[in-house]
Formats: structure tokens, sequence, C-alpha cells
């Protein structure tokens, strides 16, 4: 976490265009990114390519930054509507191919990265807790208490009131 002054000096040196600023964010953010995707989209692959395409949304927009622009919350915005993006199209594609695979001659049924790493017990039963909870719980969880954003962040970054989130 960047406390308030430092992340404010931050954002300014980002509005500017200083490269050292973007190197400063990753630093702080990035495996708490990578951890909040990977465990939301339960595939290291996907979180990878989330993860890229949140640095590179923020590069993007970097110089269009309020100065007053708290990067956690609006990082893990971004990644989390990417998450949701992601998830819709695969829902699309997923129905659209639903009907073709009884077509296919054989079935490729494969582990992830992510699954397969996953070799310890406690990390299989904590994997397969956070699967079955409803997607809003499980971000919920995901932001405050792996994050460790706080309650309000995590429901601006949800899209809902911080008593709808408690």
């Amino acid at each position: 976490m960047m406390e308030s002054p430092i992340e404010l000096a931050v954002v300014e040196r980002l509005r500017r265009g200083d490269p050292d600023a973007f190197d400063d964010v990753y630093a702080a953010f990035n495996t708490r990114l990578f951890t909040f995707l990977v465990r939301l989209s339960r595939r290291r692959d996907v979180a990878e390519d989330l993860l890229e395409e949140t640095w590179l949304r923020l590069v993007k927009h970097a110089r269009r930054l309020a100065a007053d622009t708290r990067l956690g919350p609006w990082l893990f915005t971004v990644a989390r509507n990417l998450y949701v993006s992601y998830s819709r199209s695969r829902m699309l594609e997923d129905s659209a191919m639903a009907g073709l695979i009884g077509l296919w001659p054989f079935s490729v049924e494969r582990l992830s990265p992510f699954e397969a790493t996953a070799t310890s017990e406690l990390e299989r039963r904590i994997e397969r807790a956070l699967a079955a909870m409803p997607a809003a719980s499980r971000e919920v969880l995901l932001l405050v208490a792996v994050a460790g954003l706080d309650h309000s962040d995590a429901a601006d970054i949800c899209g809902i009131t911080p008593e709808a989130l408690r």
C-alpha cells in the first residue's frame, strides 16, 4: 500500500509522464493485483493476460488521471472490469460452442497451470471454497482480505454501497 501523500506525488509523476513513477506503482501493486486476478479467474494464464491489460490501461490513461486519484482502487477497478468483460465473452463463446461439442471426436480435459500447482490439501480446500462462493462475495473477500483494501474502496470497485458490501 502507498501512503496518501506518497501516492499523490506518484500520481502527479504519472501525469507528467515520468517512467520511474510507473515502476514505483508496479512494484507496489503488481503482486496484489495478480493474486486478486488469479483467485478471481482461477486460471493463471487468464490472470496474466488481464494483469498485462491492467498495466496497459494505466500507461494509456496515466496523463488523464485526476490529481487526487487513489491508485489502489483505480487499478483494482480496472482489473475487475477486465475480468467481468472476459467472463462475459467466455459465456458467449461457451454458449456458441455448446452445440458443436458433440461433433468433436474427443474431449481435451486439462488442468490449468494454477490448478496443477495447487498441490497441498489446504490450498485445494481454499480454492474449492472460493470457487463455491458467489462471484460477488468472492470479489469482496479477495479485495478486502487478500488485497488489503478497505471496505469503502472495495465497495467502490464493485460498484455498490459500503452498506451493501457488508
